[in-house]
This record gives structure tokens, C-alpha cells and sequence, in this order.
């Protein structure tokens, strides 16, 4: 019992400092260098499998005055061969 005394004392005594202190919070970060709650990267979901990714990170593949974007070369390569198919 003391033992769970003593580690719930550290914890807190952790939290209060790292508040106290400014860290942790959002609001004191910078991101890629900028201004905080700016937006760094979108999200993008890749059409083939379906998993999303930073759209600075994706491959980008412009089609029928469409963008998409992909987390490989490989559902690049599966997505153009699809619509070659149809």
C-alpha cells in the first residue's frame, strides 16, 4: 500500500512540475517552424488502399484534371492499371 502511496505522490508531483514548468502543453510548441495551431500538413487518403497519409509525403498523380495521391509506387501502379482496365 505504500508502495502505491509513494508512486502516486511522484506521478503528481511530475504533473505539477511539467505544468508548472510550461512543457507538454500545445500551446508552447512549434511545429516544422511555425505559428502554433497552424496547420502543417493535410491528411490525404490514398484511393487504392485506402489509408491516409501527409499529402507532403504522398506521390502525387494528376488525372482527368483530378489529384490524387498515394502511399507507394505500387497502389500509383495498381490505381493506373485499374483504370486502364475500365
Amino acid at each position: 500500500m505504500k508502495i502505491l502511496v509513494l508512486i502516486a505522490a511522484v506521478y503528481l508531483g511530475y504533473r505539477f512540475l511539467r505544468h508548472w514548468m510550461g512543457h507538454g502543453t500545445i500551446t508552447n510548441r512549434k511545429y516544422s517552424g511555425r505559428e502554433n495551431r497552424e496547420i502543417d500538413d493535410l491528411m490525404v487518403k490514398d484511393p487504392v488502399c485506402e489509408v491516409y497519409i501527409p499529402k507532403n509525403e504522398g506521390i502525387r498523380l494528376v488525372a482527368d484534371g483530378k489529384e490524387y495521391y498515394f502511399c507507394s509506387s505500387r497502389c500509383k501502379d495498381t490505381f493506373l492499371e485499374n483504370r486502364r482496365r475500365h
